[in-house]
């Protein structure tokens, strides 16, 4: 089979996808392909993608956002939906309840993700995890099953919920924060992890 002929711009679109695609593990919004080729419009950075698809290169998949991904990719089984629960505060632990937001579409082989892990993802807010190289407007992707010490885990830590480094000392569990500033969590009732991240999207302004 022969490969479509592209656009001089078709060709650099598809290399920018795929390039922020290995590197974050995430395909960039419309807006960000906008902005990086300095379109006027989304509606531009749309049409492109539009050509690209009748020319087989990528696959959109209908009403989901940032659900770009390339046919390869399809045959190989890499890419999966994980569905977002809104924010949790990597600051100090807040009453936050998990509502679905939707879902992000991710190459798993790329992010090291098990096919068969029980995965959802946060967005993060707040500092308190920035020297794990954590930062505001990330998201993390957690997978639901028992944590070990050292663990970075989403926990609810008497009924607020927060993204802290799970720690045992003494046959106590608590949670440390990744910056100085912020004190350990101590249960005063009760620990609940409800998530082990295992990857991190990094956000890029």
């Amino acid at each position: 089979m022969n490969s479509p002929t592209l656009t001089l711009r078709q060709q650099e679109i598809l290399d920018y996808l795929k390039k922020s695609q290995r590197q974050t593990g995430i395909m960039p919004s419309t807006r960000e392909i906008q902005h990086f080729f300095g379109f006027a419009s989304q509606t531009a950075a749309m049409s492109h993608l539009r050509a690209l698809e009748r020319k087989g290169v990528i696959q959109r998949i209908p009403g989901k956002a940032r659900a770009v991904v390339f046919p390869e990719e399809l045959d190989r089984g890499e890419v999966a939906d994980i569905p977002l629960y809104g924010n949790i505060a990597a600051g100090m632990a807040q009453d936050v309840e998990a509502q679905r937001e939707g879902s992000i579409c991710v190459d798993i082989a790329a992010l090291g993700i098990p096919s068969n892990a029980k995965a959802f993802a946060l967005k993060v807010r707040g500092e308190s995890m920035i020297d794990a190289h954590i930062c505001h407007g990330d998201t993390v992707i957690l997978e639901r099953r028992e944590p070990r010490k050292g663990n970075i885990v989403a926990a609810l830590i008497d009924g607020e919920t927060t993204l802290k480094r799970y720690m045992v000392e003494n046959g106590k569990p608590f949670l440390r924060a990744e910056n100085a500033d912020f004190p350990d969590l101590i249960p005063a009732q009760e620990l609940i992890i409800q998530g082990v991240l295992i990857a991190l999207l990094r956000h890029t302004a």
